[in-house]
């Protein structure tokens, strides 16, 4: 990629950047020491995060892969075992982070496109009275969940492992990373899915455009061994913690309401997709566009010479996230661009994972 300029970026919405208003808004907003709870911009972004959740405390951290990395801690012992489904994202691109902070197992489940059931969680609840095993202890979702293709859970699905999880004494936590595209795509409130979980992990750098930060919600008492946990992690940011929690409460007031552009432009980048000889597009749920080709190294490399940037993810797939930094007429381009490097390469039988099938009826 070295000399290419990239024109279209779909690599990911965390490349969104901080807009100019976005920018002025953090630069007025005032600061304090973040690490001793005397940041006015920090303090007033948890209290609303955690008041739009339903939730009695917040904590703002410098990314999600923190935030639920310390959930994780709150919620185990070393030794305990979490059910997730197989392709989270803290089994794949979090380092390692449950096995090297808590020391915790994890039970993976084979959703249907990401999202598994109550009836699955049951089939792996290990005996509370086994001195051999490990403990089951917290149960992972993921809303919406990346690698599945930008899955929005079903809510009765959501609802039935949360009542399972808390009659067996289980601790449920939601990697809401994006759970506000989850709610713009369902029309579900996000304080109707975070009710569901003990706690949540939302992130501000990806959909909502700004340039860092995320949050943990939940009781009070477990967010205040998660603010230990944050300073062990090194986690304490100062007065840089008011700059980006200014950023995140001006997109709570700003792009909010607008992730539905995202994904109607992901739908049209899907629909396009399907039209394109050699090309086979999953299902476009929210922001993301998860497709084959019969040579992805190729089709990538020719596509970056175009200016137009995909991510390669596992299974060998293409993914195209749709932000706000690209709009209607860049996916009209992006298609273009397709169907001009499609045209040049040889066609190959196309076949979607079979892993992200929608089963659900």
């Amino acid at each position: 990629m070295s000399g290419t300029a990239i024109d279209l970026d779909l690599y990911s919405d965390t490349l969104t950047m901080p807009s100019r208003a976005m920018r002025e808004f953090m630069c007025a907003c005032p600061v304090g020491d973040e690490q001793k709870g005397e940041d006015p911009t920090v303090n007033a972004l948890q209290e609303r995060i955690a008041a739009m959740l339903g939730k009695p405390a917040a904590l703002f951290m410098p990314s999600a892969t923190m935030a639920n990395q310390i959930a994780i801690k709150c919620h185990t012992q070393p030794g305990d075992e979490i059910v997730a489904d197989a392709m989270s994202h803290t089994l794949h691109y979090e380092a390692g982070g449950p096995a090297f902070h808590s020391g915790v197992m994890v039970r993976a489940l084979s959703g249907a496109r990401g999202c598994f059931t109550a009836a699955d969680v049951a089939a792996v609840l290990r005996p509370t009275d086994s001195q051999y095993m490990p403990r089951t202890r917290l149960v992972w979702v993921e809303n919406t969940h990346n690698l599945a293709g930008g899955t929005v859970w079903r809510l009765p699905d959501l609802e039935g492992v949360s009542a399972f999880a808390r009659a067996h004494d289980l601790a449920v936590h939601l990697d809401g990373a994006r759970i506000f595209n989850a709610s713009a795509a369902s029309g579900v409130p996000a304080d109707v899915y975070a009710a569901l979980a003990d706690t949540v992990t939302v992130c501000f750098s990806k959909g909502l455009g700004c340039p860092g930060g995320a949050v943990l919600v939940g009781p009070a008492g477990l967010i205040g061994r998660a603010r230990r946990y944050k300073q062990l992690f090194g986690g304490a940011m100062r007065q840089a913690s008011g700059i980006l929690a200014g950023a995140a409460l001006y997109a709570l007031d700003h792009n909010l309401g607008r992730l539905a552009e995202d994904h109607a432009n992901a739908r049209r980048l899907a629909e396009g997709l399907a039209g394109v000889p050699g090309v086979t597009p999953e299902d476009a749920e929210t922001n993301m566009v998860y497709f084959r080709v019969a040579d992805t190294d190729d089709f990538h490399a020719a596509c970056l010479q175009r200016g137009l940037r995909f991510s390669k993810q596992l299974g060998n797939r293409l993914r195209a996230v749709t932000h706000l930094d690209v709009d209607a007429e860049g996916i009209e381009r992006a298609l273009a661009i397709v169907r001009e490097v499609a045209g040049g390469s040889p066609r190959g039988s196309v076949h979607p994972d079979p892993r992200y099938r929608d089963e659900r009826t």
